[in-house]
């Protein structure tokens, strides 16, 4: 099972290309706020970019929250969505650790990383990767993190 890790982050310039793809092709969207991965910045290329995205928690605490099943265990890590079963409490991103889970104000409907790795291409400077679930746990200390490049070492 594979994880994305944004593994390369003090190369990212922050053009939002990986949410841009992932609203567009994942959810459909035109918005990088409608997406699984967010990046941020407290002072643009002075102080670098983050990377908010799931970790792949293993129980997944938002899985365990939901009280319909729309977040559902995904093996490996990380959570599977089914829209049609969310009734947008948001009891999912209070549950997430590291606040991966962005909740839409006009719709109420929580957007996470699927780590289906379709924004990998579009990153310009290869920030972003697909590993192996077992890898990554390892890196990101047993699965427990905020899924940005600078926690890491930016490595």
């Amino acid at each position: 099972m594979k994880i994305l890790r944004a593994s390369r982050m003090e190369r990212c310039i922050g053009c939002h290309s990986c949410s841009l793809a992932c609203a567009r092709l994942v959810h459909k969207r035109l918005s990088w706020n409608t997406a699984g991965i967010r990046i941020s910045s407290a002072g643009g290329l002075s102080t670098g970019f983050e990377a908010r995205t799931c970790v792949a928690c293993n129980p997944a605490p938002c899985a365990t929250a939901c009280p319909t099943g729309a977040f559902s265990q995904r093996k490996g890590g990380g959570v599977k969505v089914d829209r049609s079963l969310c009734i947008r409490c948001g009891n999912c991103a209070e549950a997430c650790p590291v606040e991966a889970i962005y909740i839409d104000p006009e719709e109420s409907f929580p957007y996470v990383c699927i780590h289906c790795g379709r924004c990998v291409p579009f990153c310009p400077h290869a920030c972003l990767e697909l590993a192996d679930a077992d890898e990554g746990r390892q890196e990101y200390g047993g699965g427990q993190g905020t899924g940005t490049g600078r926690d890491h070492g930016g490595q």
